[in-house]
């Protein structure tokens, strides 16, 4: 398969498409602070799930940079959405790749905390926030890579949905750099 490896009990895929519109149990938002919807992955999260996703927002009151928290998922396709803020790129001198990389380790673990095994993420911070997708692409992988290793089987599936080919090409040479073929279904 083009973008497909098992990796200590998990499943890591790519998908190429709309988040709003896949089959899972968390789909993971690149939200902003105030939680209040805003454009890209955000905005069509909160337009597809309707206005209880906005609501159970309102309610948390926010989120800070890295963290993540869970809502309704409305609509959705999902059971849950996990918003989380990923940072803006400022040239990568401001800790952008640990934060970024908090936001990947926050969604893991609050989906597996919830038994929410299979979790769909789009490709945080690389649209308005401007963080280079090759760059993102490394962080996404080797902080899933990470999360397997620490927590084995905690999750079935993690599939990174991505909006264009170019990005999903860049995630796709992450992954094979971060799971090479030869390692299998390591456990």
């Amino acid at each position: 398969m083009l973008g497909l490896r098992h990796y200590r009990g998990t499943a890591v895929d790519l998908f190429q498409g709309d988040i709003t519109s896949f089959v899972c149990d968390a789909m993971v938002n690149a939200a902003n602070t105030s939680l209040r919807g805003g454009g890209g992955v955000d905005g069509a999260i909160h337009r597809a799930g309707g206005p209880s996703i906005l609501e159970e927002c309102e309610r948390i009151g926010g989120c800070e940079t890295g963290q993540a928290v869970a809502t309704t998922a409305g609509r959705l396709p999902a059971k849950k959405v996990i918003h989380t803020v990923g940072p803006i790129w400022r040239g990568g001198h401001e800790r952008e790749a640990e934060r970024l990389q908090s936001c990947y380790q926050s969604s893991l673990h609050l989906a597996a905390a919830s038994n929410l095994l299979h979790v769909a993420i789009p490709s945080i911070s690389t649209g308005i926030y401007g963080y280079p997708v090759a760059e993102a692409a490394k962080v996404a992988m080797q902080t899933i890579r990470s999360f397997c290793d620490d927590r084995p089987q905690a999750l079935r599936r993690i599939t990174m949905v991505l909006f264009d080919s170019e990005t999903y090409k860049a995630y796709q040479k992450a992954l094979f750099a971060c799971f090479p073929e030869a390692e299998g279904d390591e456990t």
